[in-house]
């Protein structure tokens, strides 16, 4: 691959205020951008001043949704040290959805190198107070211009930066989840297995829904049978129930989580029993009525634990551990979070230092 080359901005923006920074709200100075053509691959990697893209009206992605992303952060440590959480892992998979999607295929360490020089170029950006990070948001885009159902000739990568608090305004605190009955997200041999655009656009409806009733995300069904659980919308979802915890099997049509896997080694490390199975709604239900249902907790880049204090599902109202933050849901927000802002000890070499 070709040097990066980088173009400094001549304007630099003003930097938000750390305690107010919400989440996905504010961006840095500078972007990176890398093109791919067909028969010549990818191409022209650069850092430039973040800007406006210009896009032609027939742009393949703006009618057939072939775009992909990822997401990860970077931390600042008490250090001073910017670290990465287990880069890699979004590289394999940003490649999966490459794949699914007929993107070609990306080299995931000249990516990672290059969010390191982009970081290098916007370090100033990383906020350092408490459950704050940078964003980091690489996405691929059909840029071709033509109206035909078919992959494009062209793409772009680019990767944006952004600084955040928390990803839930109230912080870690236990949310409200509705249980989707009625929409379906996807089916396996769909898009469910790769971070697709149109992923997220099939979720809007029914989150629009599940908020307008007071919940904060929503927990989706198989499409077939509205029976079996699979993930939230942003996350995926673990249950412990009489002591051991449980959580979706992979099964073609949900998310690989870098988080959910990081979960599970964790746990496995503690000696606390781990099922990756098929769970329905009626075991949770019964689990809850039985009161063996003693935590339930979403795993995300973005959010990184939420534990879930309210299930609501065929107007049954489960309340979970009194709606308060289980032990085990509150040590592995603790060891997680620790471990990416080099507080705690990285005993899995998880950390990439930037």
């Amino acid at each position: 691959m070709e040097e990066i080359q980088i173009h400094i901005s001549e304007t630099l923006k003003d930097k938000p205020d750390e305690q107010h920074l919400g989440f996905g709200q504010h961006f840095t100075d500078h972007m990176f951008l890398l093109d791919y053509t067909s028969g010549q691959g990818w191409h022209d990697p650069r850092i430039v001043p973040y800007a406006p893209l210009v896009l032609d009206p027939a742009t393949l992605v703006l009618h057939y949704g072939q775009a992909v992303f990822e997401g990860l952060k970077a931390y600042r440590t008490e250090g001073d040290k910017i670290l990465l959480f287990r880069p890699e892992k979004n590289m394999e998979r940003l490649n999966r959805s490459n794949e699914r999607l007929g993107i070609p295929n990306i080299d995931g360490d000249f990516i990672i190198h290059a969010i390191q020089t982009l970081i290098g170029v916007d370090q100033d950006w990383i906020p350092s107070g408490e459950g704050t990070s940078l964003y980091i948001r690489p996405f691929i885009i059909a840029t071709e211009a033509c109206l035909g159902v078919r992959a494009s000739h062209t793409y772009k990568l680019i990767v944006i930066l952004s600084p955040v608090g928390a990803y839930y305004s109230e912080g870690i605190q236990p949310v409200k989840i509705n249980v989707e009955s009625s929409y379906a997200r996807a089916v396996r041999g769909g898009l469910g297995t790769a971070k697709a655009a149109g992923n997220y656009a099939a979720s809007i409806k029914a989150q629009i829904e599940a908020k307008e009733e007071g919940y904060s995300q929503v927990l989706w069904l198989d499409a077939i049978e509205k029976k079996y659980i699979e993930e939230v919308g942003s996350m995926n979802i673990f249950f412990k129930i009489d002591g051991k915890v449980i959580t979706p099997e992979l099964n073609g049509s949900i998310l690989s989580g870098v988080t959910r896997d990081s979960i599970i080694h964790l746990l496995k490390s503690w000696d606390v029993s781990v099922e990756e199975r098929q769970i329905s709604m009626e075991e949770i239900y019964q689990a809850s009525c039985d009161n063996t249902l003693e935590e339930a907790f979403g795993t995300g880049t973005a959010a990184v634990i939420s534990p879930v204090g309210e299930l609501f599902w065929m107007k049954n109202k489960m309340i979970i551990n009194e709606g308060q933050i289980g032990a085990i849901s509150q040590r592995l927000y603790d060891t997680i979070t620790g471990i990416q802002n080099g507080i705690l000890p990285d005993t899995f070499d998880w950390t990439l230092e930037v």
